[in-house]
Protein backbone atom coordinates (compact mmCIF):
# COMPACT_ATOMS: atom_id res chain seq x y z
CA UNK A 1 0.00 0.00 0.00
CA UNK A 2 1.44 3.36 -1.06
CA UNK A 3 1.37 6.31 1.32
CA UNK A 4 0.30 9.69 -0.09
CA UNK A 5 0.46 13.10 1.59
CA UNK A 6 -2.38 15.33 0.35
CA UNK A 7 -1.95 19.09 0.93
CA UNK A 8 -5.12 21.01 0.06
CA UNK A 9 -6.83 23.89 1.89
CA UNK A 10 -10.23 23.34 0.24
CA UNK A 11 -11.47 20.91 2.88
CA UNK A 12 -14.53 19.45 1.05
CA UNK A 13 -12.44 18.92 -2.08
CA UNK A 14 -9.62 17.43 0.00
CA UNK A 15 -12.00 14.99 1.68
CA UNK A 16 -13.47 13.94 -1.66
CA UNK A 17 -10.03 13.37 -3.21
CA UNK A 18 -8.83 11.51 -0.13
CA UNK A 19 -11.81 9.13 -0.23
CA UNK A 20 -11.23 8.50 -3.93
CA UNK A 21 -7.53 7.71 -3.45
CA UNK A 22 -8.29 5.46 -0.49
CA UNK A 23 -10.75 3.52 -2.65
CA UNK A 24 -7.82 2.91 -4.99
CA UNK A 25 -5.98 1.17 -2.09
CA UNK A 26 -3.70 4.10 -1.19
CA UNK A 27 -3.05 5.24 2.36
CA UNK A 28 -3.73 8.98 2.47
CA UNK A 29 -2.74 11.53 5.10
CA UNK A 30 -4.06 15.06 4.59
CA UNK A 31 -3.27 18.53 5.85
CA UNK A 32 -4.24 22.02 4.79
CA UNK A 33 -1.10 24.18 4.81
CA UNK A 34 2.66 24.10 4.37
CA UNK A 35 3.46 23.95 8.08
CA UNK A 36 1.18 20.95 8.51
CA UNK A 37 2.85 19.24 5.56
CA UNK A 38 6.34 19.85 6.98
CA UNK A 39 5.29 18.35 10.31
CA UNK A 40 3.85 15.24 8.67
CA UNK A 41 6.95 14.82 6.50
CA UNK A 42 9.06 15.05 9.64
CA UNK A 43 7.10 12.35 11.45
CA UNK A 44 6.27 9.89 8.66
CA UNK A 45 7.53 8.51 5.35
CA UNK A 46 5.52 9.04 2.17
CA UNK A 47 5.71 7.70 -1.38
CA UNK A 48 4.11 10.75 -2.98
CA UNK A 49 3.11 14.33 -2.15
CA UNK A 50 0.00 15.71 -3.87
CA UNK A 51 -0.22 19.44 -3.17
CA UNK A 52 -2.25 22.43 -4.28
CA UNK A 53 -0.25 25.28 -5.81
CA UNK A 54 -1.99 27.95 -3.70
CA UNK A 55 -1.97 27.42 0.07
CA UNK A 56 -2.88 29.73 2.98
CA UNK A 57 0.69 30.13 4.24
CA UNK A 58 2.57 30.08 0.94
CA UNK A 59 2.54 28.21 -2.34
CA UNK A 60 3.23 24.72 -3.55
CA UNK A 61 6.57 25.71 -5.08
CA UNK A 62 7.78 26.80 -1.65
CA UNK A 63 6.78 23.39 -0.29
CA UNK A 64 8.34 21.68 -3.32
CA UNK A 65 11.70 23.35 -2.72
CA UNK A 66 11.64 22.36 0.94
CA UNK A 67 10.82 18.74 0.07
CA UNK A 68 13.52 18.50 -2.61
CA UNK A 69 16.11 19.88 -0.22
CA UNK A 70 15.42 17.09 2.28
CA UNK A 71 13.78 14.26 0.28
CA UNK A 72 15.09 14.58 -3.28
CA UNK A 73 13.66 11.21 -4.40
CA UNK A 74 10.12 11.94 -3.18
CA UNK A 75 7.87 12.75 -6.19
CA UNK A 76 5.71 15.86 -5.86
CA UNK A 77 2.61 16.47 -8.00
CA UNK A 78 1.06 19.94 -8.10
CA UNK A 79 -2.66 20.69 -8.47
CA UNK A 80 -3.26 23.95 -10.31
CA UNK A 81 -5.94 26.13 -11.82
CA UNK A 82 -5.76 26.70 -15.57
CA UNK A 83 -4.34 30.20 -15.01
CA UNK A 84 -1.38 28.71 -13.11
CA UNK A 85 -0.11 26.32 -15.78
CA UNK A 86 2.93 28.52 -16.57
CA UNK A 87 3.82 28.48 -12.88
CA UNK A 88 3.44 24.70 -12.84
CA UNK A 89 5.87 24.37 -15.74
CA UNK A 90 8.32 26.46 -13.74
CA UNK A 91 7.80 24.08 -10.82
CA UNK A 92 8.64 21.09 -13.02
CA UNK A 93 11.93 22.77 -13.86
CA UNK A 94 12.56 22.92 -10.11
CA UNK A 95 11.92 19.22 -9.61
CA UNK A 96 8.15 18.65 -9.52
CA UNK A 97 7.23 15.30 -11.05
CA UNK A 98 4.09 16.56 -12.79
CA UNK A 99 1.12 18.88 -12.47
CA UNK A 100 -2.60 18.41 -13.05
CA UNK A 101 -5.02 21.23 -13.84
CA UNK A 102 -8.31 21.67 -12.00
CA UNK A 103 -11.00 20.61 -12.62
CA UNK A 104 -9.75 17.12 -13.36
CA UNK A 105 -11.43 13.75 -13.74
CA UNK A 106 -10.72 10.53 -11.89
CA UNK A 107 -8.89 8.93 -14.81
CA UNK A 108 -6.43 11.85 -14.95
CA UNK A 109 -5.79 11.60 -11.21
CA UNK A 110 -5.14 7.87 -11.40
CA UNK A 111 -2.75 8.21 -14.32
CA UNK A 112 -0.71 10.98 -12.71
CA UNK A 113 -0.61 9.25 -9.31
CA UNK A 114 0.41 5.89 -10.77
CA UNK A 115 3.05 7.52 -12.96
CA UNK A 116 4.49 9.35 -9.96
CA UNK A 117 4.49 6.26 -7.74
CA UNK A 118 6.34 4.36 -10.44
CA UNK A 119 9.43 6.52 -9.93
CA UNK A 120 9.88 4.81 -6.55
CA UNK A 121 10.77 1.61 -8.43
CA UNK A 122 13.26 3.15 -10.91
CA UNK A 123 16.21 5.51 -10.36
CA UNK A 124 15.07 9.12 -9.95
CA UNK A 125 17.39 10.19 -12.76
CA UNK A 126 15.72 7.70 -15.10
CA UNK A 127 12.08 8.72 -15.04
CA UNK A 128 10.01 7.53 -17.98
CA UNK A 129 6.39 7.54 -18.91
CA UNK A 130 5.08 4.84 -16.58
CA UNK A 131 1.63 3.67 -17.44
CA UNK A 132 -0.74 2.45 -14.77
CA UNK A 133 -1.42 -1.28 -14.68
CA UNK A 134 -3.69 -1.72 -17.64
CA UNK A 135 -5.31 -4.79 -19.21
CA UNK A 136 -4.45 -3.64 -22.73
CA UNK A 137 -0.76 -3.67 -21.80
CA UNK A 138 -0.94 -7.36 -22.74
CA UNK A 139 -0.91 -8.23 -26.43
CA UNK A 140 -3.85 -10.47 -27.30
CA UNK A 141 -3.54 -12.03 -30.78
CA UNK A 142 -6.88 -11.72 -32.53
CA UNK A 143 -8.53 -13.97 -35.06
CA UNK A 144 -9.78 -11.28 -37.43
CA UNK A 145 -8.09 -10.59 -40.75
CA UNK A 146 -6.94 -7.16 -39.50
CA UNK A 147 -5.42 -8.63 -36.33
CA UNK A 148 -3.62 -11.38 -38.25
CA UNK A 149 -2.12 -8.78 -40.61
CA UNK A 150 -0.98 -6.72 -37.62
CA UNK A 151 0.69 -9.76 -36.06
CA UNK A 152 2.43 -10.54 -39.34
CA UNK A 153 3.89 -7.02 -39.51
CA UNK A 154 5.11 -7.28 -35.91
CA UNK A 155 6.79 -10.63 -36.66
CA UNK A 156 8.45 -9.21 -39.78
CA UNK A 157 9.86 -5.98 -38.38
CA UNK A 158 10.50 -7.11 -34.80
CA UNK A 159 13.86 -8.87 -35.39
CA UNK A 160 15.22 -5.98 -37.48
CA UNK A 161 16.72 -2.72 -36.26
CA UNK A 162 14.43 -0.53 -38.39
CA UNK A 163 12.70 2.52 -36.98
CA UNK A 164 8.95 1.96 -36.87
CA UNK A 165 6.14 4.52 -37.02
CA UNK A 166 2.92 3.19 -35.49
CA UNK A 167 -0.30 5.02 -36.29
CA UNK A 168 -3.84 4.40 -35.11
CA UNK A 169 -6.77 5.88 -33.26
CA UNK A 170 -6.67 6.53 -29.51
CA UNK A 171 -7.18 3.41 -27.44
CA UNK A 172 -6.10 0.89 -30.08
CA UNK A 173 -3.03 -0.25 -28.14
CA UNK A 174 -0.14 1.38 -30.01
CA UNK A 175 2.23 1.07 -27.05
CA UNK A 176 1.35 -2.62 -26.75
CA UNK A 177 2.38 -3.07 -30.38
CA UNK A 178 5.63 -1.19 -29.69
CA UNK A 179 6.42 -3.44 -26.72
CA UNK A 180 5.68 -6.52 -28.83
CA UNK A 181 8.13 -5.32 -31.49
CA UNK A 182 10.76 -4.73 -28.80
CA UNK A 183 10.26 -8.20 -27.33
CA UNK A 184 10.82 -9.81 -30.73
CA UNK A 185 14.12 -7.98 -31.23
CA UNK A 186 17.66 -8.79 -30.14
CA UNK A 187 17.25 -5.91 -27.67
CA UNK A 188 14.47 -7.64 -25.73
CA UNK A 189 16.58 -7.96 -22.57
CA UNK A 190 17.54 -4.27 -22.70
CA UNK A 191 15.42 -1.28 -21.56
CA UNK A 192 12.14 -0.30 -23.20
CA UNK A 193 11.74 3.39 -22.42
CA UNK A 194 8.33 4.91 -23.21
CA UNK A 195 8.01 8.69 -23.44
CA UNK A 196 4.71 10.57 -23.78
CA UNK A 197 5.74 13.47 -26.01
CA UNK A 198 2.39 15.17 -25.47
CA UNK A 199 3.05 15.42 -21.72
CA UNK A 200 6.46 17.10 -21.94
CA UNK A 201 6.41 20.93 -21.91
CA UNK A 202 8.67 22.15 -24.71
CA UNK A 203 10.66 24.25 -22.24
CA UNK A 204 12.05 21.16 -20.49
CA UNK A 205 12.05 18.68 -23.39
CA UNK A 206 15.85 18.93 -23.87
CA UNK A 207 16.40 18.00 -20.24
CA UNK A 208 13.91 15.12 -20.47
CA UNK A 209 15.45 13.68 -23.65
CA UNK A 210 19.14 14.33 -23.06
CA UNK A 211 19.47 14.91 -19.30
CA UNK A 212 21.30 17.67 -17.47
CA UNK A 213 24.14 18.26 -15.06
CA UNK A 214 23.75 19.63 -11.57
CA UNK A 215 23.69 23.41 -11.65
CA UNK A 216 23.02 23.63 -15.40
CA UNK A 217 20.02 25.86 -14.70
CA UNK A 218 17.93 27.05 -11.77
CA UNK A 219 16.37 24.01 -10.14
CA UNK A 220 18.94 21.50 -11.47
CA UNK A 221 19.84 20.31 -8.00
CA UNK A 222 21.31 16.99 -9.17
CA UNK A 223 22.42 15.21 -12.34
CA UNK A 224 19.56 13.81 -14.40
CA UNK A 225 19.75 10.99 -16.93
CA UNK A 226 17.74 11.65 -20.09
CA UNK A 227 15.52 9.21 -21.94
CA UNK A 228 18.09 8.61 -24.69
CA UNK A 229 20.76 7.50 -22.26
CA UNK A 230 18.25 5.45 -20.25
CA UNK A 231 17.29 3.57 -23.43
CA UNK A 232 20.90 2.89 -24.46
CA UNK A 233 21.20 -0.55 -26.14
CA UNK A 234 17.41 -0.90 -25.93
CA UNK A 235 14.31 0.69 -27.46
CA UNK A 236 13.08 4.27 -27.13
CA UNK A 237 9.33 4.59 -27.72
CA UNK A 238 8.06 8.10 -28.48
CA UNK A 239 4.30 8.18 -28.03
CA UNK A 240 2.30 10.99 -29.70
CA UNK A 241 5.45 12.17 -31.44
CA UNK A 242 3.41 14.64 -33.50
CA UNK A 243 3.01 16.82 -30.40
CA UNK A 244 6.70 17.77 -30.30
CA UNK A 245 7.42 21.43 -30.97
CA UNK A 246 9.37 22.31 -34.13
CA UNK A 247 12.43 23.18 -32.04
CA UNK A 248 12.28 19.85 -30.23
CA UNK A 249 11.90 18.06 -33.57
CA UNK A 250 15.22 19.58 -34.69
CA UNK A 251 16.92 18.43 -31.48
CA UNK A 252 15.48 14.93 -31.87
CA UNK A 253 16.57 14.69 -35.51
CA UNK A 254 20.13 15.71 -34.66
CA UNK A 255 20.34 13.08 -31.92
CA UNK A 256 19.02 10.38 -34.24
CA UNK A 257 21.41 11.32 -37.02
CA UNK A 258 24.52 11.54 -34.88
CA UNK A 259 23.58 8.88 -32.30
CA UNK A 260 25.28 11.11 -29.76
CA UNK A 261 23.76 13.36 -27.12
CA UNK A 262 25.06 16.08 -24.83
CA UNK A 263 23.33 16.63 -21.47
CA UNK A 264 22.56 20.27 -20.69
CA UNK A 265 25.53 21.80 -18.87
CA UNK A 266 27.95 19.09 -19.98
CA UNK A 267 30.95 19.45 -22.31
CA UNK A 268 31.04 15.75 -23.12
CA UNK A 269 28.95 13.87 -25.65
CA UNK A 270 27.52 10.43 -24.90
CA UNK A 271 27.23 7.80 -27.64
CA UNK A 272 23.85 6.07 -27.65
CA UNK A 273 22.75 2.89 -29.42
CA UNK A 274 18.96 2.80 -29.54
CA UNK A 275 16.16 1.49 -31.66
CA UNK A 276 13.45 4.06 -32.19
CA UNK A 277 9.72 3.35 -32.31
CA UNK A 278 7.27 6.25 -32.56
CA UNK A 279 3.48 6.41 -32.42
CA UNK A 280 0.85 8.94 -33.37
CA UNK A 281 -2.91 9.24 -33.77
CA UNK A 282 -2.41 12.14 -36.17
CA UNK A 283 -1.69 12.12 -39.92
CA UNK A 284 2.02 12.98 -39.86
CA UNK A 285 2.24 13.04 -43.66
CA UNK A 286 -0.42 15.76 -43.65
CA UNK A 287 1.44 17.57 -40.86
CA UNK A 288 4.54 17.53 -43.07
CA UNK A 289 2.52 19.04 -45.94
CA UNK A 290 1.23 21.76 -43.60
CA UNK A 291 4.72 22.55 -42.35
CA UNK A 292 3.96 21.42 -38.79
CA UNK A 293 6.32 18.42 -38.83
CA UNK A 294 9.78 18.18 -40.35
CA UNK A 295 9.92 16.03 -43.46
CA UNK A 296 13.45 14.78 -42.73
CA UNK A 297 12.42 13.65 -39.24
CA UNK A 298 9.28 12.01 -40.64
CA UNK A 299 11.37 9.88 -43.01
CA UNK A 300 13.83 9.09 -40.24
CA UNK A 301 10.97 7.73 -38.09
CA UNK A 302 9.09 6.04 -40.92
CA UNK A 303 11.48 3.31 -42.10
CA UNK A 304 8.59 0.92 -41.56
CA UNK A 305 4.99 1.86 -40.81
CA UNK A 306 2.25 -0.06 -39.02
CA UNK A 307 -1.38 1.01 -38.84
CA UNK A 308 -3.09 -0.44 -35.76
CA UNK A 309 -6.69 -1.28 -36.68
CA UNK A 310 -9.58 0.09 -34.67
CA UNK A 311 -11.81 -2.24 -32.70
CA UNK A 312 -14.49 -1.51 -35.30
CA UNK A 313 -12.19 -3.08 -37.89
CA UNK A 314 -11.52 -6.06 -35.61
CA UNK A 315 -15.17 -6.87 -35.03
CA UNK A 316 -14.50 -10.63 -35.11
CA UNK A 317 -12.19 -10.19 -32.11
CA UNK A 318 -14.72 -8.35 -29.95
CA UNK A 319 -15.88 -11.24 -27.77
CA UNK A 320 -12.31 -12.53 -27.49
CA UNK A 321 -11.19 -9.18 -26.10
CA UNK A 322 -14.29 -8.90 -23.90
CA UNK A 323 -13.51 -12.25 -22.26
CA UNK A 324 -9.88 -11.22 -21.75
CA UNK A 325 -10.81 -7.91 -20.13
CA UNK A 326 -13.38 -9.64 -17.92
CA UNK A 327 -10.70 -12.01 -16.67
CA UNK A 328 -8.42 -9.08 -15.91
CA UNK A 329 -11.20 -7.13 -14.17
CA UNK A 330 -12.03 -10.12 -11.97
CA UNK A 331 -8.39 -10.30 -10.85
CA UNK A 332 -8.11 -6.57 -10.17
CA UNK A 333 -11.43 -6.28 -8.35
CA UNK A 334 -11.39 -9.68 -6.63
CA UNK A 335 -14.66 -10.63 -8.32
CA UNK A 336 -15.93 -13.86 -9.88
CA UNK A 337 -18.14 -12.73 -12.77
CA UNK A 338 -18.29 -15.54 -15.33
CA UNK A 339 -19.67 -13.86 -18.44
CA UNK A 340 -22.16 -11.60 -20.21
CA UNK A 341 -25.88 -11.85 -20.78
CA UNK A 342 -27.04 -12.37 -24.40
CA UNK A 343 -28.46 -8.81 -24.37
CA UNK A 344 -25.09 -7.38 -23.33
CA UNK A 345 -23.31 -9.33 -26.06
CA UNK A 346 -25.80 -7.98 -28.60
CA UNK A 347 -25.18 -4.41 -27.38
CA UNK A 348 -21.43 -4.97 -27.61
CA UNK A 349 -21.79 -6.21 -31.18
CA UNK A 350 -23.95 -3.25 -32.25
CA UNK A 351 -21.91 -0.51 -30.57
CA UNK A 352 -19.29 1.36 -32.62
CA UNK A 353 -16.61 1.54 -29.87
CA UNK A 354 -15.13 4.96 -30.73
CA UNK A 355 -12.72 4.56 -27.80
CA UNK A 356 -11.54 1.19 -29.11
CA UNK A 357 -9.88 -1.33 -26.75
CA UNK A 358 -9.45 1.30 -24.03
CA UNK A 359 -13.19 1.95 -23.97
CA UNK A 360 -14.04 -1.76 -24.02
CA UNK A 361 -11.65 -2.39 -21.12
CA UNK A 362 -13.10 0.49 -19.08
CA UNK A 363 -16.71 -0.52 -19.78
CA UNK A 364 -16.08 -4.11 -18.70
CA UNK A 365 -14.15 -3.12 -15.58
CA UNK A 366 -16.95 -0.76 -14.53
CA UNK A 367 -19.62 -3.37 -15.27
CA UNK A 368 -17.71 -6.03 -13.34
CA UNK A 369 -17.56 -3.75 -10.32
CA UNK A 370 -21.32 -3.08 -10.48
CA UNK A 371 -22.37 -6.68 -11.10
CA UNK A 372 -23.69 -8.50 -8.04
CA UNK A 373 -24.39 -11.84 -9.71
CA UNK A 374 -22.40 -14.10 -11.98
CA UNK A 375 -23.35 -12.50 -15.29
CA UNK A 376 -23.02 -8.88 -16.46
CA UNK A 377 -26.46 -7.47 -17.32
CA UNK A 378 -27.49 -4.46 -19.38
CA UNK A 379 -28.12 -2.37 -16.26
CA UNK A 380 -24.39 -2.43 -15.43
CA UNK A 381 -23.42 -0.77 -18.71
CA UNK A 382 -22.86 2.99 -19.14
CA UNK A 383 -25.84 4.97 -20.40
CA UNK A 384 -24.24 5.66 -23.77
CA UNK A 385 -24.28 1.93 -24.51
CA UNK A 386 -27.77 1.32 -23.15
CA UNK A 387 -29.40 4.23 -24.99
CA UNK A 388 -30.11 4.49 -28.70
CA UNK A 389 -27.98 7.61 -29.01
CA UNK A 390 -26.28 8.58 -32.22
CA UNK A 391 -22.80 7.87 -30.85
CA UNK A 392 -23.82 4.24 -30.50
CA UNK A 393 -25.54 3.80 -33.83
CA UNK A 394 -23.02 2.41 -36.30
CA UNK A 395 -25.44 2.82 -39.18
CA UNK A 396 -25.38 6.59 -38.61
CA UNK A 397 -21.66 6.89 -37.96
CA UNK A 398 -18.81 4.90 -39.45
CA UNK A 399 -15.84 5.44 -37.14
CA UNK A 400 -13.39 5.77 -39.98
CA UNK A 401 -15.49 7.64 -42.50
CA UNK A 402 -17.54 10.03 -40.39
CA UNK A 403 -15.46 10.89 -37.34
CA UNK A 404 -15.84 14.60 -38.00
CA UNK A 405 -19.64 14.34 -38.08
CA UNK A 406 -19.57 12.23 -34.93
CA UNK A 407 -17.56 14.88 -33.08
CA UNK A 408 -19.83 17.68 -34.32
CA UNK A 409 -22.97 15.83 -33.17
CA UNK A 410 -21.57 14.99 -29.73
CA UNK A 411 -20.45 18.61 -29.24
CA UNK A 412 -23.95 19.70 -30.18
CA UNK A 413 -25.53 17.25 -27.74
CA UNK A 414 -23.26 18.51 -24.94
CA UNK A 415 -23.79 22.22 -25.73
CA UNK A 416 -20.16 22.45 -26.86
CA UNK A 417 -18.87 21.26 -23.48
CA UNK A 418 -15.56 19.82 -24.63
CA UNK A 419 -14.86 18.00 -21.36
CA UNK A 420 -18.19 16.12 -21.55
CA UNK A 421 -17.75 15.54 -25.28
CA UNK A 422 -14.28 14.08 -24.79
CA UNK A 423 -15.62 11.75 -22.11
CA UNK A 424 -18.49 10.55 -24.34
CA UNK A 425 -16.13 10.04 -27.27
CA UNK A 426 -13.60 8.32 -25.00
CA UNK A 427 -10.90 10.76 -26.08
CA UNK A 428 -8.48 12.58 -23.83
CA UNK A 429 -9.12 16.32 -23.91
CA UNK A 430 -5.83 16.80 -25.75
CA UNK A 431 -6.87 14.27 -28.42
CA UNK A 432 -10.21 16.03 -28.85
CA UNK A 433 -8.51 19.41 -29.28
CA UNK A 434 -6.10 17.88 -31.81
CA UNK A 435 -9.02 16.46 -33.80
CA UNK A 436 -10.90 19.77 -33.66
CA UNK A 437 -7.84 21.42 -35.14
CA UNK A 438 -7.43 18.65 -37.73
CA UNK A 439 -11.05 19.00 -38.92
CA UNK A 440 -11.07 22.80 -38.74
CA UNK A 441 -13.66 22.84 -35.95
CA UNK A 442 -11.89 25.36 -33.71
Amino acid sequence: MNSILLVEDDIPFSQMLQRFLERQSHKVSSCHNIEGAKQKLKNATFDLVFTDLRLPDGDGIQLLNDIKAKHNDLPVVLMTGYADVSTAVKAMKQGAFDYISKPFNQEEVLQVVNNALHVKTVPQNNKTKATEPDPIDDFVPGISTASKALQEYINLVGPTNMSVLISGDSGTGKEVVAKSIHLKSSRSQQPFIAVDCGAIPKEIASSEFFGHKKGAFTGAISDKMGHFEAANHGTLFLDEVGNLSYENQIQLLRALQERRIKPIGSNEEIAVDIRLIAATNEDLAKAVENGDFREDLYHRLNEFSIKVPSLYQRHDDLILYADFFLEQANKQLNKAVIGFSPEVLRIFQEYAWPGNLRELSNVIKRATLLTQGEVIQKESLPVELRSKSAIQNTSDFSIKGNEKELIVKVLSETDNNKTKAAKLLNFSRKTLYNKLKEYGLD
